[in-house]
């Protein structure tokens, strides 16, 4: 496959370097059957390439054909509005899997994904499609998505078959489970994802770990509220992804990255630069597209190489200074750039850039035999009561030093443990603020805000709130739903009288407060004894007064599956966050070194070829 792909990229090079139009005479006549012509052009190019003349006129009538077919498809869609999508099937589909699907695009992406459902032979509720590298919206019109006449769509399974047919009706049930099951679980992680990323500054920093980001010496970086929970939704759908990328479940790992991609994108650009997160990820994002076998959506991997290498030089620095700098060694994060080589090298075999192909490819090499560990020295650490994944990252920021090795490695757990003790201590106090201000009457997002805004001063934050009593609406809540509370008991309103306020004023106060006195008092206090004009509520929310129903009584139980959902979602998120700090930097390279040989293989035969012209 990926000989034939260099192939076609070849003939196509040459094609458009002799301006041939295969679609026009004399290679295609008039009944759009091909003509002689072809075969003479075949001869030229398979002496060119010193390829078998048969494959080389084989190869060229698919690109013909499929030059044909996409004129005859552009002038149907301009006469008519259908357009033609070029759909990919997994691998594991025992047919030609590039296969040309007509559709309107007014149709929603649900109505698409039933089509290519019925079309190829899959059930619905078990795909993922994916167009311009985005997964497809099932809610929102094709139009409305910038999906095109002649666009390319990838099918994903949920659960990919390891049975070329389904044999009986118990194996497809079975697998139609399974199916099910992942996309529960998928579910799951996003609803997990937003409780972390919502609810991130309330936990305790001891005893519930979390996502959070830091730069390379390990220390958390401060990040703007307004994008935190985007920061924290790309970062947990990449560790997630990352988790499936690690069991070879490339289908469902490909629909999270590109969900990362999505979350980060929301995030400024300063941020990306000062970490290796959003490079990473668009390594991890081409490292799928070619483990799926979708050589054509390496079309997009020539973009993502190229930002890739891009951010780790503004996060790294020129020839790895900064990162000299701050660590003292770049030996962990030479793996990064063996993977960047080596799909640069694959991308650039599979465009027919042979040359470019071999440059790549020997870098990747030379890298890889310099990353190369001796097991003996991983297992001599091991018995020191290192981990391997210890050992290795170890044993790779220092050359290959034993000894070396052991050091690197007990320095950096001090200071590591250093660092989250310091870090742990900041969230605590910060937390306690927080718990502070809602034992006042406060919602945590008010609470949060107001710290923010005090640069984590307390005092500050609490004179913040007080002159801006409307922040209490601050919470999960929109106000008209908040407004509607039973009427204060007439103790908090003679507590108030007593203090020397209006008793009309003290009620409506206490209303708006659910109750409590102490925040009443003071919104009073610096209002002159009045609410301010925006806490004021209606007549009619004065007089209203919620209901009790014997569905209320059943609240506390359906709360708690709720509670108890939720905490399941965030355990299955927590259980694919790796404990190293460093997990994304550690491989034992075994996946690489087959991959590396196979595609040197490939251009040595190309280089062989052309010594022999």
């Amino acid at each position: 496959m990926a000989q034939k792909k260099y192939l076609q990229s070849k003939l196509t090079q040459f094609l458009r370097e002799d301006k041939i139009q295969l679609w026009k005479p004399p290679y295609t006549d008039e009944n759009k059957e091909v003509g002689l012509a072809l075969k003479d052009l075949a001869k030229k190019y398979s002496d060119k390439l010193e390829c078998c003349e048969n494959e080389v006129e084989k190869v060229m009538e698919e690109i013909r054909c499929k030059a044909v077919e996409r004129g005859t498809g552009n002038e149907h869609y301009k006469t008519t509005g259908i357009a033609t999508i070029e759909v990919f099937l997994p691998p594991r589909v025992k047919k030609d899997r590039k296969n040309l699907l007509e559709t309107r695009l007014h149709i929603t992406g649900r109505e698409l994904r039933s089509k290519i459902a019925e079309t190829f032979g899959f059930q619905e509720n078990y795909i993922k499609i994916v167009i311009n590298k985005k997964q497809l919206q099932l809610g929102e019109t094709l139009k409305e998505q910038g999906v095109t006449h002649n666009v390319k769509a990838m099918v994903l399974e949920l659960k990919q078959s390891e049975e070329d047919v389904r044999k009986n009706f118990q194996v497809e049930e079975e697998k139609q489970n399974e199916a099910k099951l992942e996309e529960k679980r998928i579910q799951r992680t996003k609803r997990g994802l937003e409780i972390l990323a919502e609810r991130a500054e309330m936990v305790d920093p001891e005893a519930t770990p979390y996502l959070d980001i830091a730069n390379q010496t390990g220390r958390s970086i401060r990040i703007p509220p307004s994008e935190r929970k985007a920061l924290m939704l790309a970062m947990g759908y990449h560790e997630k992804g990352r988790a499936f990328l690690k069991r070879k479940e490339y289908g469902i790992a490909l629909p999270c990255l590109l969900d990362a991609d999505k979350y980060f994108c929301e995030c400024c650009r300063e941020l990306l630069d000062t970490v290796d997160n959003y490079a990473v990820l668009q390594l991890d994002i081409v490292w799928c597209y070619f483990r799926l076998g979708q050589l054509e959506c390496l079309d997009d991997a020539e973009k993502k190489l190229k930002l890739a290498q891009e951010c780790f030089r503004k996060c790294y620095g020129e020839n790895h200074q900064r990162l000299l700098h701050i660590k003292g060694n770049c030996g962990k994060e030479k793996v990064l750039f063996l993977r960047l080589y080596l799909l640069q090298g694959i991308r650039n075999y599979h465009s027919g850039n042979g040359e470019e192909a071999y440059e790549y490819l020997n870098k990747a090499c030379q890298l890889l035999k310099e990353l190369y560990i001796d097991p003996s020295k991983v297992h001599s650490l091991m018995q020191l009561g290192f981990s391997a994944q210890e050992a290795r990252l170890g044993l790779r920021a220092c050359d290959g030093n034993v000894d070396h090795a052991a050091v690197h490695i007990t320095n950096r757990r001090e200071e590591l443990d250093q660092i989250k003790k310091e870090e742990r201590e900041k969230k605590r106090r910060r937390l306690e603020n927080i718990n502070h201000l809602k034992g006042m009457g406060y919602s945590p997002r008010a609470a949060r805000q107001a710290l923010h805004q005090a640069g984590g001063n307390l005092e500050e934050a609490l004179k913040i709130l007080l002159r801006n009593p409307q922040m209490w609406w601050l919470n999960d809540s929109a106000p008209e739903s908040s407004n509607r509370q039973q009427s204060p008991s007439q103790e908090k309103i003679d507590q108030l009288v007593y203090m020397g306020f209006d008793a009309v004023a003290a009620k409506a106060a206490l209303r708006v407060f659910r109750g409590n006195v102490q925040l009443a008092a003071q919104t009073l206090v610096l209002n002159g004894g009045r609410l301010p004009p925006d806490l004021q509520l209606s007549a009619e929310d004065s007089l209203s007064t919620p209901s009790t129903s014997p569905s209320d009584s059943a609240g506390t139980s359906s709360a708690s599956t709720d509670e108890d959902m939720e905490t399941e979602a965030v355990n299955e998120v927590l259980e694919d966050i790796p404990e190293h700090e460093e997990d994304y930097l550690d491989s034992t390279l075994e996946d690489e070194e087959i991959i590396i040989a196979e595609y040197l293989s490939y251009v040595e035969n190309i280089k062989s070829a052309a010594k022999k012209n």
